[in-house]
């Protein structure tokens, strides 16, 4: 089947969403760094669900939309929000207090290799080619040039830890096959309807741990806190359910390896940290992954809903 004379259009629309959700999420651990210097993790992560889940809420209601009253939909609500954002959220705040950066950035962009995986050997819910396990490895060996080899050397060290990002990963690929059963839906329904129930999950955990009335958070922090929130988590998930349709879970999980050469930059840029010596080589590897992850031959650009 050849694709039709449309499909280039809104492949290349697509693409474009897919780079800026890479960017919105790459810049999400800079806001993360300076937002946990002076606000705890699970403290920070309910705010941030809380105020993303109030900004879509607001906006879906300006739109003229309404949230589901099915409460069948409601508990995919709730599973999709244990699975992209309370459990791994929670597994890498706490991994990352004694994994070095570098490993846990390459452990946490392997999502694409388990939607693959899962994809091939269990769902099969989409077309699994040669090309796109191509990408796969090629996004994988591109992350490790980005952040440097050395950082597989704390490899075997805090093995705990090290699981728990796994893990996390696992989740986020979980997540994104998940994510199809929203079809249908605006992709702001979901990306609400997940925050919302993210929120009332994290925030009596807050309550109990961290005890955020006691907490005196910088208005860096704060700043930090309003922009994953709105923009990295709001705007980002809105997109994230909107490409799962449109190109597919595989494809919109290759973000996993270009948000890292993005997020690298911004930390250059705005935290003077610096560069691999085998970055601009790995920064190739992973526009090839996900180009070859992306880019279809034959077949169409869904449609996006709503």
């Amino acid at each position: 089947m050849t694709a039709s004379p449309n499909a280039t259009p809104l492949l290349a629309k697509e693409v474009a969403l897919l780079a800026l959700l890479a960017t919105l999420w790459g810049a999400s651990y800079t806001f993360i760094r300076i937002g946990v210097e002076t606000i705890p993790p699970i403290t920070f992560i309910a705010a941030r669900t809380l105020i993303a889940g109030g900004v879509l809420l607001a906006i879906i209601k300006m739109r003229g939309l309404s949230l589901p009253k099915n409460p069948a939909i409601w508990k995919r609500f709730f599973v999709q929000a244990c699975i992209n954002s309370v459990i791994p959220f929670t597994l890498i705040a706490w991994a990352e207090q004694s994994v070095n950066a570098g490993l846990a950035t390459i452990l946490n962009s392997t999502t694409p290799i388990f939607v693959f995986l899962l994809t091939v050997l269990i769902t099969r819910h989409e077309v699994v080619t040669p090309r796109k396990l191509f990408g796969t490895l090629a996004g994988v060996m591109g992350i490790s040039l980005i952040i440097g080899m050395e950082a597989f050397e704390g490899v075997g060290n805090e093995l705990l830890a090290q699981v728990a990002i796994v893990a996390a990963t696992f989740s986020y690929a979980v997540a994104a096959i998940f994510g199809r059963s929203f079809k249908g839906l605006n992709p702001m329904i979901p990306a609400a309807g997940s925050m919302i129930c993210g929120a009332i999950i994290l925030i009596p955990v807050s309550l109990i741990v961290d005890h955020p009335w006691t907490i005196t958070p910088s208005s860096d922090s704060i700043l930090a806190l309003i922009g994953l929130s709105v923009f990295s988590t709001a705007l980002a998930f809105t997109i994230y359910f909107r490409l799962i349709h449109t190109v597919g879970s595989i494809s919109t999980a290759s973000q996993a390896y270009l948000r890292v050469p993005i997020g690298v930059g911004i930390g250059v840029i705005f935290l003077g940290e610096t560069l691999a010596s085998t970055a601009w080589l790995g920064l190739i590897f992973v526009v090839m992954g996900v180009a070859a992850m992306t880019f279809p031959s034959r077949r169409k650009i869904a449609p996006a809903a709503g």
